[in-house]
Order: C-alpha cells, then structure tokens, then sequence
C-alpha cells in the first residue's frame, strides 16, 4: 500500500504565488528561460534553469550552474519570498483548463515504494538527464520539482478534498497567461490529515504519469543520503520525494506528435507506396488531419495532409504495448520506411507536445522537406495497465495538460 507523508513545504508567500510559479524546467529551453528570468526576479526559474544567472558560455551541466541554483534557493528563502510552514500538512493542488477541473494532493512519496514498484513506471529514463537532476537535488538539498503521479483515489478521499475545499479559502489563487488557474488549499488539521493518509495506505499502487527522471533522480539521492547516513530511521526527509497525486480519471492526455526532418533518401512516391501497404489512407484537402480515434494518424508530407488508418493486422492480437498507436508508427513508418532505429537518440525525429497545433507541425516539415504525424492521445487505461505488468512505453507517447508549476511547494531534503 502506498505512502504519501504529509510535509513542510518551502512555499511563496500568498503575494508571491503567481510571479514564483513556473513552467517545469524540461519545457522550457534555454532561450526561453533567460527571457522569462530577466522579466521576473521572483520565478522559479531561477532555480530550476540557474544558467539563466551565468555567463551565456557555461556549459549546463557546469557544477557553477548547481551552484548557481542554490544559491538563488537560498535567497529567495533569505528575502522571505519562499517561508517554510512550521509543521508538517498535505496541500491540494487544482488546477483548471477549458473549463476542466483537476484535483490533486501535494505530499512526499517513499522512495521505498519506488524501488518495491508500489510507484509504477512506464517509461525507460536516461542517465545524462538523470544525472543531471541528481545534481541538481543533491546540491541545493531539496525537490525543487513535483513528480505527477496518478492512481484510483478512494470515495472517502475525494470527499476529503472536496469538503476542505469548500470549508476554508484557497491560499493561492491565480491563472498564468496560459489560461490555466491554479488555486491551492493548506490542509493543516491534525485529524484531515490523519484521515488523508489513512486513505493513501488504502492504495494499492501510484503511477508516474510525468516525470520519470525526477522521480528517479530524487532516489538516488535519497539511497546516497543513506549511505552517507547509516544509523538513518527511515523518517528522515530525504526518504521521501516531492509529488502531487491525482485522480487518474482526472487527468488529461494529449497527442505526442512527431516530426522526422527528412525521407531517408526516398521519393515522396516511395514513401506514399510504402504506407499504404499498412493503412487506408484519405487525402485530406485545405486542412490539417487531426486524428479522432485509436489507430488513426494524421500525417502531413509535401503539401497535402492525410488520414491514415491502421489495417486491423496490425494491432489484433498484439499486447498493450502493441496497440499503442505510437508503437505501431514506429514498427511500421519510423522504423523500417524512414529510418528511425532508435527515436530516443536520433537526431532526425523531434517530438512536439500535443499543445501545439496542427499547422506548426506542417511548418516544422516544410522547413527540412520531412513528414509529420498526429496521433491519437494515449488513454490513461492503457498507461496503467502497461505499468501494472512492469512494461515500456515507446518514448514520449503521453503529454500531460496543464504542467504542474514549479516552485509552488518545495521539499527540503533536511526537514
């Protein structure tokens, strides 16, 4: 059964809340976060892209940027513009976009949990990227970042949430320029708090529905701290790592489309010929082809847009993995048409987050005479029960909306 210990969280002040909040620091590039830093004193970006505050040259992984960062956690506590709460309290999180209401519970995992696969994975992390928030944990000593973690909440737990939320005043309350509104609730009552993680001990399992490196990171360094502590009990902070836990029917997913920047050497002829051997395709004519079911692509190559829909061969009988519509593009298209070995480190293929529209995927392939393909958004269904039988996902099949800010709770590794 699952642990989730309420925590003190390093948290803005309730006028801070909005100008601290930030995009997480993995969709945000390097460009973006100077800009964004230079505009805003107070975002948490200076924390989480501390090369914002370093000569342009510095290397991101320069030990100068670790530093960086801690030393701009530490002021931000120092000015009072971060205050820690004096005892130990779960926090919800809501967040709504387009109207649709999302409510989570911010609090620790265990790292233990993790390591016994009571926190289920569903993607393969890389060790570049981990090391570098490892790094980043270690050094300024605290998550800095949620983990987006997913399960079945229990009745009683909802109406936990639901009933604080309509008993006291959310704390924070602000909507970003991207129209998603963030509101948060302090849950500081000894009993709601009693009865919050009673409820947790009544879950089987938690998933990662985003950030799988984090999560990985922060164990890391969790299991380094016990070796640097070996008469630790196990309730030190940094057996635990920071998360916030929704309701997975809660959650949205939207498409990870990708764009490959060439045709391997083919004709667009070719390329055509080849995909029709797998799909029934329609030429769509003066707009984008946006997929609306399972097994259907939308693709995009030298000025026209197609539907194209999976013959049933090639996903009948398959397992979970299998009928993932961003595994079938791969067995079929990316690999053996265009080339694509391996979509985690070739160079040719850039994913773009489901956020984006249509018509810029159709720039991005005019841009290097390449192709691009919609797909259909993964279900939440399929990413549980590929995690409860301990299997992959192909890389980056899920986008979630909206992104968790960063900033709006942090977890000091020290209490």
């Amino acid at each position: 059964m699952a642990v989730f210990r309420a925590f003190k969280a390093l948290r803005p002040t309730e006028g801070k809340a909005a100008a601290v909040a930030a995009l997480p620091y993995d969709v945000v590039n390097r460009e973006e976060a100077a800009a964004i830093g230079k505009e805003n004193p107070d975002s948490f970006l200076h924390v989480d892209r501390a090369e914002m505050d370093l000569p342009a040259e510095t290397d991101l992984y320069d030990a100068k940027v670790y530093q960086k960062a801690k030393e701009n956690l530490h002021k931000m506590e120092e000015t009072g513009v971060l205050v820690q709460d004096n005892k130990p309290c779960y926090y919800i999180y809501e967040l709504v976009r387009k109207g649709k209401v999302q409510t989570g519970i911010a609090g620790c995992a265990s790292i233990d949990d993790y390591l016994n696969n009571v926190v289920k994975k569903h993607e393969l992390t890389r060790s570049d990227k981990e090391l570098d928030r490892i790094n980043h944990v270690d050094v300024c000593d605290a998550n800095t970042g949620p983990i987006y973690l997913a399960c079945r909440y229990t009745d009683a737990l909802s109406a936990l949430l639901e009933q604080w939320k309509k008993e006291h005043k959310a704390t924070y309350d602000f909507t970003e320029e991207d129209e998603i509104t963030h509101r948060v609730w302090v849950i500081d009552g000894d009993e709601a708090i009693s009865q919050i993680q009673g409820e947790m001990e009544k879950i089987p399992a938690l998933y990662i529905a985003d950030g799988h490196h984090r999560a990985a990171s922060a164990v890391k360094v969790g299991l380094k701290r016990r070796q640097e502590n070996p008469d630790y009990t196990g309730e030190e902070a940094f057996n635990y790592f920071l998360s916030v836990v929704f309701s997975y029917d809660q959650l949205t997913i939207l498409a990870y489309n990708r764009v490959v920047r060439d045709l391997n050497g083919q004709s667009v002829e070719d390329v055509l010929e080849k995909i029709k051997e797998n799909f029934d395709m329609t030429i769509v004519p003066g707009f984008p082809a946006k997929p609306v079911e399972k097994h259907c692509f939308g693709m995009y190559l030298d000025g026209f847009w197609y539907l194209l829909k999976a013959k049933p061969e090639l996903y009948e009988g398959k397992d979970v993995v299998g009928q993932l519509d961003s595994q079938i593009l791969q067995d079929v298209v990316l690999g053996p048409v265009l080339g694509i070995g391996d979509p985690r480190s070739d160079k040719r293929i850039k994913f773009v987050g489901g956020s984006h529209k249509l018509r810029e995927l159709q720039t991005m392939a005019d841009e290097t005479r390449g192709v691009a393909f919609a797909l259909y958004p993964t279900s939440m269904e399929d990413l549980m029960q590929i995690a409860d039988e301990s299997k992959l996902m192909p890389p980056k099949s899920t986008w979630f909306e909206p992104k968790l800010r960063s900033g709006i709770f942090v977890h000091k590794l020290r209490g």
